[in-house]
């Protein structure tokens, strides 16, 4: 909360007797005044057929009434008015102070007596009730600001401004209404500087500035009441972390009003309060940022290991057919010539494929990914895969069934081809029967699958083999990274689709992606099937 906004108000939740202004004050006793001459007036309409007990009775009804609604002195002083009037107007002889019997006195002396006790007892009741709810009262108090800190659960949301004002906002309203006037919260931060609760570093010239920095430095409570600076007209409280404190928060008291200890525990129980929810905040925040450089550390360890196998691997045999045929050429038959040639071709394929796979994981993992789409026909790319997969498949093992006519789809040609191309040489590599590849459009997305007869994938692993550098079961003796279908399922989430695996019935695998098609024109296309 901006420093220019602070003032002093009175807290709320102080006494009510020391909160009465004067206008109050002076109803209570117009009213003890009214409620005199109202029971003498009802006395004298009803003089000749009452006992001057019952007359007794009728004053006492109005002390009653006083007491309830009035203090302690105005309930006393309306006993005393009350005995003066029944002496007064009805106890022989009237119009005169003086008593002509003890038996008058001694009912003059017990109606005081009862009146007094009357008024001290519903003081003492209205007090304690006072009290009571008083105390109810901070209850929910720390009941909605420990409901509005179980949100915060993240040290960018005190650090950072923008997430700070979401998270801490509902908190500082909370203290705001517990202590009737706008509180200030000083963080301190990593370079002992001093923050806000939006985040914004508190000026240097601030007034309450030299306050909060010294009860931080001190971890001890400043302001009125307290052994340090009484002077102030404000408490300055820290919210401490075992012997460490976090913060220190400005809490401003009314001139003599409200200063009391069981206040100032209640402010401090506020505060402690905030204190744990910002060390919950700093400990996620660092248990979160341990678990990343974990992540990060594992996935480059697991890269550096696919670099160093599989691109090593391929690379060698390039190396050593490429020897062969620049030194042993004319040693060699025809062939094995051609054998050496297939085997270069075939080796810088699979580094083609690795390295592009490799580029796209890393570029679909960052936090800023884009994704140029543009309108596609689903039947051209699936024809360019197929096109580029014949090289692989000289069986023509891979059968496409495309219907004429589907919707075109906003995507990256490129992208999308690359996950066709993934998925269809992991089922040829992984299985020896046919491969289809199916399309169909359900009225909302597209649907394209690839489904195979290969081993297969455990139910339990359906999510599982999608994750960065890790393979199937299956995988033993095939060569690969494992990043092919993690870069399948991220191109189709950033394309706002999914991609999934499950059991073909009679055995074998099927991915099935499917894609969101937006309004635009169908274009006739002529079915592909081969």
């Amino acid at each position: 909360m901006p420093a220019s906004e602070h003032r002093s108000l009175p807290i709320q939740g102080s006494r009510p007797e020391l909160s009465r202004s004067a206008g109050p004050r002076l109803r209570g006793w117009l009213f003890v005044i009214g409620a005199v001459a109202m029971a003498s007036l009802l006395c004298w309409a009803v003089d000749r057929h009452l006992s001057l007990t019952v007359q007794a009775a009728v004053y006492l009804v109005a002390v009653v009434v006083v007491a309830y609604r009035c203090d302690r002195a105005q309930s006393a002083t309306a006993a005393l008015l009350s005995v003066l009037s029944l002496n007064l107007l009805f106890v022989p002889p009237r119009g005169t102070l003086s008593v002509d019997s003890a038996e008058h006195l001694l009912t003059l002396g017990a109606f005081l007596v009862v009146a007094l006790l009357i008024s001290h007892l519903s003081a003492r009741l209205r007090g304690e009730t006072a009290h009571a709810q008083d105390r109810e009262r901070r209850a929910l108090q720390l009941q909605g600001l420990a409901g509005e800190l179980a949100a915060l659960a993240d040290v960018a949301d005190v650090v950072d401004a923008h997430h700070s004002q979401q998270a801490l906002r509902p908190a500082m309203q909370r203290l705001d209404q517990a202590c009737g006037a706008p509180v200030l919260l000083a963080i301190r931060q990593a370079d002992d500087k001093l923050a806000d609760a939006a985040g914004a570093l508190l000026p240097a010239d601030l007034p309450q500035r030299a306050a909060l920095q010294h009860c931080i430095d001190d971890g001890r409570a400043l302001g009125p009441g307290t052994d340090r600076w009484p002077d102030l007209t404000a408490w300055y409280l820290p919210l401490r972390d075992g012997m460490q404190t976090l913060a220190a928060l400005e809490w401003p008291v009314a001139d003599g009003a409200g200063i009391d200890d069981e206040t100032r525990q209640h402010a401090q129980a506020m505060c402690d309060l905030l204190s744990a929810a910002l060390q919950r905040a700093r400990h996620a925040a660092q248990a979160f940022t341990a678990r990343s450089q974990a992540q990060l550390e594992q996935q480059r360890s697991a890269l550096l290991a696919a670099v160093s196998h599989d691109f090593r691997t391929p690379l060698a045999s390039i190396v050593g057919a490429a020897s062969s045929l620049s030194e042993q050429r004319d040693r060699l038959t025809e062939a094995d010539r051609e054998r050496l040639v297939a085997l270069i071709a075939q080796e810088a394929d699979y580094l083609v494929t690795m390295t592009e796979n490799t580029l796209q994981w890393a570029r679909l993992s960052s936090a800023q990914r884009e994704v140029q789409r543009d309108w596609q026909s689903l039947e051209e790319i699936i024809g360019t895969v197929l096109a580029r997969v014949r090289r692989r498949d000289p069986q023509r093992r891979v059968q496409a069934h495309v219907p004429a006519a589907l919707p075109l789809v906003r995507a990256d040609p490129i992208m999308l081809a690359q996950l066709l191309d993934n998925l269809l040489d992991n089922a040829l590599k992984y299985s020896d029967g046919p491969v289809d590849i199916d399309a169909a459009f359900d009225g909302q997305a597209l649907r394209v699958s690839v489904n195979d007869r290969g081993p297969g994938h455990p139910a339990r692993d359906a999510d599982r083999i999608f994750e960065s550098f890790v393979r199937g079961a299956s995988s033993a003796g095939v060569r690969g990274s494992g990043l092919g279908l993690a870069v399948c399922r991220a191109i189709a989430e950033a394309h706002g689709g999914t991609l999934i695996a499950k059991a073909r019935v009679g055995g074998g695998s099927s991915f099935v992606l499917s894609l969101v098609v937006e309004d635009a024109p169908a274009v006739p296309v002529e079915a592909v099937g081969e």
